[in-house]
């Protein structure tokens, strides 16, 4: 049994939909979760990472874990309870759904600190593991649905500066072929989109999906700045704000690593608009 935690987010609710139509048995787990957020016939379970021992009942019986880091949350994290909990439970394997600021921003907290914590402690928890390192994903172009519904526009900063974004549903079909397959014991897997695409060029793969113009406006990182210190704590901002506007060459870095474990390139962001084009109408 393959225990899925984060399971009503954007990778998790594609993992355990993946997993489910292989016939694997899962359990999907988050504080919230419900009927609705779940395939028919997959177990779930509420329960919250933040207090591990809400999660006894969840990892009992189970082989494998789909951990993802926290997110927003992760440095309130314990990840060794979190571990003990699991090893307790039966588990021998756990996937990690990491982050690529480990590699890239190792001296952002909010980026790299923490989730290099969670890391070392899955590779020393003495169980089986893999570790997946995603870069943006294109699903934070979901901060632009309201404008796009109501205006048609799009504003963000550095208008024409890269990055391989990345679509959630590959890394969880990535996630997924690692569960089901042999080899992948003790890999890093670094996981970006094929291209690199602009902030300009995704508001157009958004208007192409619509069939409609969507006016694109750049705006100053003064501009941005205060629009994200409304939802962000101010050292995540200013990181976030580096990597879309100075981005190092690693972080524009295509990897071949979502390619070689599926067999397949990455979906681009015009699939990934057009597959979720209903938030933006």
């Amino acid at each position: 049994m393959i225990v899925v935690t984060g399971a009503t987010g954007n990778v998790g609710r594609s993992l355990v939909q993946a997993l489910a139509a292989t016939g694997v048995q899962v359990t999907a787990t988050s504080r919230g979760i419900s009927d609705a957020d779940v395939p028919e016939n997959v177990e779930y379970r509420r329960a919250d990472l933040v207090d591990p021992k809400s999660l006894r009942p969840v990892f009992d019986g189970a082989d494998a874990l789909f951990l993802q880091n926290g997110g927003p949350s992760a440095h309130l994290l314990s990840p060794q309870d979190i571990l003990d909990v699991a090893k307790a439970g039966g588990v021998g394997w756990v996937i990690l759904l990491s982050s690529q600021g480990v590699a890239t921003r190792p001296r952002s907290a909010s980026h790299g600190g923490t989730a290099r914590i969670i890391e070392d402690a899955v590779q020393q928890s003495g169980m089986a593991w893999t570790i997946l390192r995603p870069g943006g994903f294109n699903s934070n172009a979901y901060a632009w649905a309201e404008s796009v519904r109501a205006r048609r526009t799009v504003a963000a900063p550095f208008a024409d500066i890269g990055l391989p974004t990345i679509d959630p549903d590959d890394i969880a079909e990535v996630a997924a072929a690692v569960l089901r397959e042999d080899g992948h014991d003790g890999q890093i897997y670094e996981l970006t989109g094929p291209a690199l695409n602009t902030p300009r060029q995704r508001a157009e793969a958004i208007a192409d999906a619509l069939g409609e113009p969507v006016r694109f406006i750049e705006q100053t990182r003064d501009e941005a700045r205060a629009q994200m210190l409304q939802f962000m704590p101010e050292p995540v901002v200013e990181t976030t704000l580096t990597i879309l506007g100075e981005p190092t060459l690693a972080e524009q870095r295509i990897s071949p690593d979502v390619e070689q474990v599926l067999g397949r390139t990455p979906r681009t962001f015009a699939d990934w608009a057009q597959r979720h084009i209903a938030a933006f109408r």
